[in-house]
């Protein structure tokens, strides 16, 4: 089934982009729920003729997103669990964890920008900012136990990579 994007959809792809993807998924998931519409001749022309004349503004999206990516530079967080047996933690840190932890350094960001899979064991991870399609952030995490030596010996701050495509 071929679709346009009307939203992102992290993992699949961005808005406007046409992409194929499996009949149910596409019937019973992004459709129902706005992400997406079917990619017929109409809807591409119309597509095509949108995106003709927005260039402009993508070009400044684009301007601000790198903008915002700046912020992220020199960003390593250390995040503080409970845990359980010297090493695994009680639940995770996810997404929600990582935009609580910048917003308490005064970076603000929505969690569902950020991608990351949960950590569940104290260790360095990385957490990916996307704010365009073509500028994402990656974000040194290091998890460790509430009261641990590990917590008061926070590493230095790494820097965050920024990676924009051309």
């Amino acid at each position: 089934m071929k679709i346009i994007l009307k939203k992102d959809v992290i993992g699949l792809g961005y808005k406007d982009e046409v992409l194929t993807v499996k009949d149910g998924y596409g019937r019973n998931y992004l459709l129902p729920q706005g992400f997406a519409v079917l990619a017929t001749e109409k809807a591409l022309k119309a597509l095509n003729e949108e995106l003709k004349q927005r260039a402009h503004k993508i070009a400044k999206i684009k301007a601000d997103a790198e903008a915002q990516a700046a912020k992220f530079e020199g960003v390593a967080l250390t995040i503080a669990a409970k845990i359980s047996d010297g090493k695994n933690i009680y639940g995770s840190v996810g997404p929600k964890e990582i935009a609580a932890a910048l917003a308490e350094k005064g970076i603000e960001i929505d969690s569902k920008l950020i991608s990351m899979k949960a950590a569940k064991a104290t260790g360095s991870y990385e957490a990916v900012a996307h704010f365009h399609r073509e500028v994402n952030v990656t974000i040194p995490v290091t998890v460790v136990g509430e009261g641990s030596e590990a917590e008061a010996e926070k590493p230095a701050a790494e820097t965050a990579q920024v990676e924009t495509a051309e």
